[in-house]
């Protein structure tokens, strides 16, 4: 097995789960994905392989200029689809859709480094590899986390308080 072999079947699948994560779109993230790949086979030695695929994939995501038109794209359908839903429905599965939708947006609002830091440590990137990616001590990638958790809870929380809120003004 090739040294590209081996990079592809090691890193491929948890890239694509980050960058999915990351992008909201599967598609979109195959893509950067195997842009990532490209790159590595142009580099003549790579330190530590993980560190920096997912920081070439951060940097081509940050790059793309149709980043911001894929997300607003995505947070319109969403938020049509809360509009047109009727949450009074006892589908379980429409509850979850909105859920997820909250959820979506709650991370969407948190800035881009505490974004970062979790979906870098939801695929499993200890603190150093982080570091690296997002150009901060590794000290601080702790804070960062904790910050981005607390941020995250609190703006989902604000989310599913507004689509209640919304839910009373449609039932008055």
């Amino acid at each position: 097995m090739s040294d590209t072999e081996r990079l592809f079947l090691t890193y491929h699948a948890a890239l694509v789960r980050y960058l999915t994560r990351r992008l909201g779109d599967r598609d979109w993230a195959e893509e950067i994905a195997q842009e990532t790949f490209v790159r590595a086979l142009r580099q003549e030695t790579i330190v530590n392989e993980r560190s920096w695929l997912f920081a070439v994939a951060t940097n081509l995501v940050r790059d793309e200029a149709r980043k911001d038109i894929r997300r607003r794209r995505h947070l319109e359908l969403l938020a049509a689809e809360q509009r047109d839903a009727h949450v009074e429905s006892p589908d379980i599965t429409l509850e979850r859709a909105l859920d997820a939708a909250d959820a979506r947006r709650a991370l969407d609002a948190l800035a881009e480094r505490d974004r970062q830091a979790l979906l870098l440590r939801e695929e499993g990137l200890d603190y150093p590899e982080i570091a690296e990616i997002l150009g901060v001590a590794v000290g601080s990638v702790g804070t960062t986390l904790s910050r981005a958790r607390r941020r995250l809870a609190e703006s989902y929380e604000a989310q599913v308080a507004a689509r209640a809120q919304r839910g009373q003004h449609a039932a008055s």
